[in-house]
């Protein structure tokens, strides 16, 4: 699996060139951009064409675009109102819930990215048919929006009754988009179980976020830290096995934070190399 990093461990910095030299100079070839005004603000045309004239240079490419969360420019400290949640079932509010994301897609227009990870809900939010045909509205409109520039949507399964990997299966039978997805290992870790998860979401497996967790909290750990509890071994043969049978996927790393320092990106690579050279399970093993 190809190496990649999302910004989200540098989601309390502003995004800039230097910072893209640094994950290009460690060796990382794909990002996944989290979309937060206080980080990439996508209204903010200065910044954007910033980004966008180094990445028309750079070795490095823009893998996919996390959808925005929050509307403000703090990272949702202005308030519950900022939130970004497609399942709003008032109309109003969710067509503009819907316009942000949208505005965010236009970012395709300053650099080319192939995908929109995007959530249904909030963690811990219970099944609600109401908030589902909600997120069903929101998503027919923003994939056409999506596929009308040439990116795909890919749904990330959640640790909630709403949006676990079981639930996006089941939100695929029900409606026509047929989304693929992106297979979180924190998010179910903490509700169905990480391997479990996979399992449930193979063949649709188009982008990964890696990163560990106690189980309970969602804490975007650094993999095989030894702090947290996801099973990287059994994770790791179940996800080279779905990628020899279906489309490539990356290995994308999704920490909270990169380690202080003057090398941030030290651990970020020893992480990478220890997840690739864990010895895959024999399959007798993976039943145990």
């Amino acid at each position: 699996m190809q190496r990649a990093l999302s910004t989200y461990c540098l989601a309390s910095q502003r995004l800039n060139t230097v910072w893209l030299d640094r994950i290009g100079d460690a060796g990382i070839p794909l990002v996944e951009i989290y979309c937060s005004r206080r980080h990439l603000d996508y209204h903010d045309h200065a910044q954007v064409n910033d980004i966008a004239a180094w990445f028309r240079n750079a070795e490095l490419k823009v893998h996919s675009l996390h959808s925005p969360l929050y509307s403000d420019e703090s990272g949702g400290r202005g308030g519950p109102q900022t939130r970004l949640n497609i399942t709003e079932t008032v109309k109003a509010k969710r067509i503009a819930i819907v316009d942000e994301v949208k505005r965010a897609l236009d970012l395709i227009e300053a650099f080319p990215f192939r995908y929109l990870i995007q959530h249904i809900g909030i963690e811990g939010e219970e099944y609600d048919e109401r908030k589902l045909d909600a997120a069903f509205t929101s998503l027919e409109e923003i994939r056409i929006f999506a596929r009308q520039r040439g990116v795909e949507v890919l749904l990330e399964n959640l640790a909630s009754g709403l949006a676990s990997a079981e639930r996006l299966l089941h939100f695929n039978s029900i409606t026509h988009l047929n989304l693929n997805f992106c297979y979180d290992t924190g998010h179910a870790n903490q509700f169905e179980g990480a391997v479990n998860a996979a399992s449930l979401m193979k063949g649709r497996i188009r982008s990964t976020h890696l990163h560990d967790n106690d189980g309970k909290t969602d804490q975007h750990l650094y993999p095989l830290s030894g702090e947290g509890t996801v099973p990287w071994r059994r994770v790791m043969t179940e996800l080279r096995a779905q990628e020899q049978s279906s489309e490539p996927f990356p290995m994308l790393l999704e920490m909270k934070e990169l380690d202080p320092g003057p090398n941030p990106f030290d651990r970020v690579r020893k992480t990478f190399d220890a997840l690739e050279q864990l010895p895959s399970l024999h399959p007798e093993e993976m039943q145990a």
